[in-house]
């Protein structure tokens, strides 16, 4: 990995306290007890730039800030690591691998905005990471680093794993907050719009995935100037990679934001296997508009993908390659958008159906060509009407598909059949 920053060397086992502690781990945790003011610890956190990594890179200095200074003392901290979409594994490399660096992060969030109480929301489907976080926790007990009289500091905090529901949708802050209450994994209504005002139980609740928390513990111990040294001056740091599809070694890999695309591909993901050469990309996963080999040289950074009409999102690259059927691909994700669409909005309910549907008689060879005129007419009604950005995110992968690959929407059209049959997809 070039120029580490989350996954600094730990010699031993991923639950092993002792390694962790020799490669200087709950030292920043130690300092915020002991050295450092909780405004301090804000200011450190604003000062390094640290976006979340969950999706909208939102600076986690700000947000932690505002539940901080919330007029409303009650409040709760609840780390994000649901991760169902598509292409997207990191969290789960970071539960897995590295617990105590995610538990040590969590136990300063939860600290420094004066939390009550303190969650982690993990996908049902992460049993072995379940262990591993439950045996760091004990772990840390028993050397006084989280529960009664922490260190002797007379705080109390514990941490409680919670099992999510494993959908898609209720990787959505706000589904998952009402998920944590007992009730359907169903994204709120807006406003209020921030969890920050608004959030488990009615009260300010700061909301960070995992790969922000793990940053933390080595922002506060190294300090801000080392965080930046890599990354760029918007977006520094690095970003867990979850790279995924037609590559020869798939994998978590980490780079400074602000990498081409390109080197991530083909000097870490070993390039297109069996010769084939890249079609399309999908920097950030399903719900983001696709990129094409001409534009292997983009940075991967919240901005510049931006910038260039797609998103980073949680920086699950997708690869496509050249013996892809991309309407084929297209309405292997538009099912999964019907999947998982929870029902209550009517136009993402309905929307993601549709999509579907006509998606599925245009690959079958049965599309005409006023199908295709409703498919996109379709994306446009739906595009951000939905609580959520499902389906929002259903329309753009249409949207993208169709003005980047057309001719083959045309060629199933005028052949009526796919003229990719018998060659598989390899995402």
């Amino acid at each position: 990995m070039t120029q580490p920053r989350v996954l600094h060397p730990i010699e031993g086992s991923a639950t092993d306290l002792a390694a962790y502690e020799r490669a200087g781990g709950y030292e920043a945790w130690r300092r915020c007890l002991q050295d450092m003011s909780r405004d301090d610890v804000v200011a450190e956190i604003k000062k390094a730039g640290l976006r979340g990594r969950g999706g909208a890179g939102f600076p986690t200095g700000i947000k932690w800030e505002k539940v901080l200074n919330h007029r409303v003392k009650d409040r709760y901290f609840v780390c994000n690591a649901g991760e169902h979409e598509p292409g997207t594994f990191k969290d789960r490399y970071l539960v897995n691998h590295r617990p105590h660096q995610l538990l040590e992060g969590c136990l300063i969030a939860a600290h420094t905005v004066n939390a009550k109480a303190a969650f982690i929301y993990l996908n049902h489907e992460y049993e072995e990471e379940h262990r591993h976080l439950e045996q760091a926790m004990a772990q840390a007990k028993a050397k006084g680093l989280i529960g009664k009289n922490i260190m002797g500091s007379g705080l109390d905090l514990e941490i409680e794993i919670f099992s999510g529901q494993g959908s898609y949708v209720a990787g959505e802050e706000t589904a998952m907050l009402e998920s944590m209450q007992g009730r359907p994994a169903m994204p709120r209504q807006k406003p209020p719009f921030y969890p920050t005002d608004f959030g488990l139980y009615g009260k300010p609740t700061l909301v960070n995935n995992v790969e922000t928390l793990c940053n933390i513990p080595q922002i506060i111990r190294r300090g801000a100037g080392w965080f930046t040294e890599v990354g760029t001056e918007k977006c520094p740091g690095t970003m867990l990679f979850s790279l995924s599809g037609a590559v020869n070694t798939p994998g978590v890999y980490e780079l400074p934001l602000g990498s081409p695309l390109r080197v991530l591909i083909e000097q870490y993901g070993g390039g297109v296997p069996n010769g084939r050469k890249v079609k399309a990309v999908f920097p950030g996963g399903p719900a983001f508009s696709m990129v094409t080999a001409d534009q292997l040289d983009l940075a991967m950074d919240f901005d510049s993908l931006k910038k260039a009409g797609t998103g980073l999102g949680s920086a699950g690259v997708i690869v496509v390659d050249d013996a892809t059927c991309m309407v084929a691909q297209t309405l292997k994700f538009s099912n999964f958008f019907k999947g998982e669409s929870c029902g209550q909005c009517p136009p993402c309910r309905m929307g993601t159906i549709n999509l579907a549907t006509l998606m599925e008689k245009i690959e079958r060879g049965e599309g005409t060509q006023k199908d295709m005129d409703s498919l996109l007419q379709l994306c446009g009604f739906v595009k951000g009407t939905g609580y959520c950005t499902l389906v929002t995110g259903a329309a753009v992968l249409v949207q993208s598909s169709v003005k980047l690959f057309k001719q083959e929407f045309d060629e199933h059209i005028a052949r009526k059949v796919c003229p990719f049959k018998g060659t598989p997809a390899h995402v």
